[in-house]
């Protein structure tokens, strides 16, 4: 073998899950650094009027508002609340979600004698849930602090109030109030939210794309195919995520109370079911969506920004490893 076959040979080396990780969690950071402001908004439409009957004195009108009202008060700032653990966050989860998925599908086709690149829905959907679920338990305490950071106002509070210095402030005073059972307070609501909605993301945006293209509807790869089929996926992300977006919210964010044994818990829900539940006997159904505009303005960039900015990253890379090899 010649020595440019072997070298040939070496650069196709298919990348190893860790440089997928890697490379999805800075393209999430990039898109992240967008969308940052429109999670805000979400986290406090989510919390404003909770568990309160229809009709009560509302301190924002919608998304717009908030966004408006927190500039004029609280400027970039305010914006960018929770921006910090917010990198960190998307690092372990999204470097979770485009890293595990293609190997946990491709493993799971193998597993039932179907060809690994074949795109099967049910396998893709396990696949998305399950990277999901793993990027979310690693992600908890970060996520946390994160929702509590961008529910404080100090002009227009709306829910519990948890004033932290930064990220590190707001971990050591957790830790010091309530160990390490703090950290993962809501990790069961975190893993419901993810997993359900990385189930539908990924594969409803491939499904979209394979199908914009091998239709011929619209050029494959182009922007246009990268935008609807990022819609596509922002919409079906938002109507199966929201009700358990707003349980995580609202069970990360809720004041606690000490037990008799000294523990602490939380003072509205046990768990997101009854976060839900509550919900619904007050709020009615809407209450679970409250937030949905915020989510599909973040969603949808956040999907477009992220997946398109990983193939960038991931084209990069190569270039730049085959370079070295």
């Amino acid at each position: 073998m010649s020595g440019n076959q072997a070298s040939g040979m070496a650069t196709q080396r298919p990348l190893s899950t860790f440089e997928k990780f890697v490379c999805g969690g800075l393209a999430a950071c990039m898109a992240v650094t967008v969308t940052n402001p429109a999670e805000m908004a979400k986290t406090r439409m989510q919390l404003q009027g909770e568990l309160a009957k229809v009709g009560g004195k509302k301190l924002y009108k919608n998304v717009l508002d908030v966004l408006a009202k927190t500039w004029r008060n609280e400027s970039i700032r305010g914006l960018q609340r929770g921006l910090g653990p917010a990198y960190i966050y998307q690092i372990l989860l999204n470097g979770s979600r485009l890293g595990f998925y293609e190997p946990l599908r491709r493993t799971i086709n193998t597993s039932i004698g179907r060809d690994s690149t074949d795109q099967i829905p049910w396998t893709s959907i396990i696949a998305g849930a399950a990277s999901g679920a793993a990027g979310a338990s690693l992600g908890n305490p970060l996520f946390l602090i994160k929702a509590r950071m961008q529910a404080y106002s100090p002009v227009l509070p709306v829910g519990a109030q948890h004033s932290y210095k930064n990220s590190f402030d707001a971990l050591a005073t957790i830790f010091r109030a309530e160990k390490f059972r703090g950290l993962i307070r809501g990790i069961d609501a975190a893993i419901l939210r993810t997993a359900m909605g990385s189930s539908v993301q990924l594969p409803t945006y491939n499904w979209t794309k394979n199908q914009l293209g091998s239709n011929g509807l619209l050029p494959p790869n182009s922007i246009l195919t990268y935008l609807a089929s990022s819609s596509v996926s922002g919409v079906c992300v938002c109507i199966v995520m929201q009700p358990a977006d707003t349980a995580l919210t609202r069970v990360y964010n809720q004041p606690t109370t000490r037990t008799s044994d000294g523990r602490l818990v939380g003072a509205l829900y046990k768990n997101p079911i009854d976060c839900l539940w509550k919900t619904f006997k007050t709020e009615g159904v809407l209450g679970w969506y409250k937030g949905s505009t915020a989510q599909f303005l973040r969603v949808a960039p956040h999907t477009i920004i992220t997946l398109t900015a990983n193939d960038i990253i991931l084209g990069l890379y190569k270039d730049i490893r085959n370079r070295r090899l």
